[in-house]
């Protein structure tokens, strides 16, 4: 069937931490404003609309009028094998698939399993926010290998640096986000190859957060880690239905654990977990039946990522943008205008009243940016960069002046 993603599904009302959570918002320091005319773009879920096979899916679980406690069965985790042999060639056993409730929560389990307080684990900032949290809450050592950015906003792997923080005795741990998150990057198979190869020499376990792996760009390939090595013995890999089907609250995680060794001590550490049947039914829905709508979606976000450039570079040339090769994120460089990081907030946050997340969050690397999730209808995000272009007019007149003169 065809879907419809210009269409602005109303959803405030059904307990949205974006369109409900004003008051949360608020406490995590996101924003100082919130109200019925915001605009909530901060946080990676869609504001699309779901496959109908799903609909159909989770139909079918609540007419049966029972929400028990549910075991996965074989349809689970043979609907996860065919997913990934059919669309990245990877072959996975039934044992090596283990449920997690969340991506984050099995980052913060494999960080007490296999590290100990004090220990180093490295990470490559900017970077998603609860990879820091994980490390420093948990009372590990963050070892940044930040990522190098050129002058046209392309992000790459300071190699040299990585394999020195590795061959540090006290690093234990790799926490690798592909495609990255914010910047968008997927890393290729070389770079893969070669992240893998340093970590087995220097005893480093690698945690692979894959879990925006499917929605990449057209022109784009995404390679799992755990296929760009002959020994995935030190990998644990995140793969997850949350992001690519837009179905965040429905906790599912699945993670990858070659090495019976590790994944009995992962299990172990994390203890007995069951999903609920809404889950269940979920995940073999969309890896069955749900290819044709993420097709579609990606097109969709292509689209909606090629509209914001353009926008962009004829009403805000100042900020530096870049269509990512994967994710559905976008990395904003403020810098150009010359304004702290405070004076962008507010215009965008407080004037413009457009919610997104400030670059900071993500490290000391991201101090000028602002990234955006951009998968809602196009009216939305149409809306949200008029808002924000107004709120900079007058520096982009007063540069203009400046260049006549």
């Amino acid at each position: 069937m065809k879907y419809n993603f210009d269409e602005v599904v109303n959803r405030r009302g059904t307990y949205s931490l974006k369109w409900d959570g004003g008051k949360l918002i608020k406490e995590m320091g996101i924003t100082e404003r919130y109200d019925e005319q915001s605009l909530p773009l901060f946080t990676a879920d869609m504001d699309l609309p779901v496959p109908q096979p799903l609909l159909d899916a989770l139909h079918k679980t609540v007419d049966h009028k029972i929400f028990g406690y549910s075991v996965f069965p074989d349809e689970y985790y043979e609907a996860i094998q065919h997913w990934f042999s059919k669309r990245y060639d990877w072959e996975i056993k039934k044992e090596e698939i283990l449920y997690s409730p969340g991506t984050v929560h099995a980052l913060n389990i494999a960080v007490r399993a296999f590290t100990d307080p004090g220990d180093g684990i490295i990470i490559q900032r900017p970077v998603y926010p609860p990879f820091t949290a994980a490390i420093e809450n948990n009372r590990r050592q963050v070892m940044n290998n930040a990522l190098k950015c050129d002058e046209e906003g392309y992000y790459s792997i300071d190699f040299e640096d990585f394999e020195a923080k590795a061959k540090d005795e006290k690093t234990k741990m790799f926490i690798l986000c592909n495609p990255h998150n914010p910047t968008g990057r997927v890393f290729n198979r070389e770079e893969l190859q070669k992240l893998a190869e340093i970590c087995a020499k220097n005893d480093v376990l690698i945690i692979a957060d894959e879990i925006h792996g499917d929605l990449v760009r057209r022109n784009q390939t995404f390679t799992p880690i755990t296929k760009a090595t002959d020994n995935d013995d030190h990998i644990i890999t995140c793969t997850a239905i949350n992001k690519t089907f837009n179905v965040a609250g429905l906790h599912c995680t699945n993670v990858i654990i070659p090495n019976p060794e590790l994944r009995k001590r992962f299990s172990d550490t994390m203890g007995f977990q069951l999903g609920s049947p809404f889950t269940i039914s979920a995940l073999i829905a969309v890896y069955n039946e749900g290819e044709d709508w993420l097709d579609q979606l990606k097109e969709y976000i292509d689209g909606t990522m090629e509209w914001v450039v353009n926008f962009l570079a004829e009403r805000m040339p100042q900020v530096k943008v870049r269509i990512p090769e994967g994710t559905y994120v976008m990395w904003m460089d403020f810098s150009a205008y010359g304004l702290s990081p405070k004076e962008v907030h507010d215009r965008i946050y407080n004037k413009a009243n457009v919610l997104l997340e400030d670059g900071s969050m993500f490290g000391e690397e991201g101090l000028q940016y602002q990234r955006i999730c951009i998968p809602s209808p196009r009216p939305i995000i149409k809306e949200a960069f008029e808002r924000i272009a107004r709120e900079f007019e007058d520096i982009h007149v007063t540069k203009l002046k400046e260049v006549v003169k």
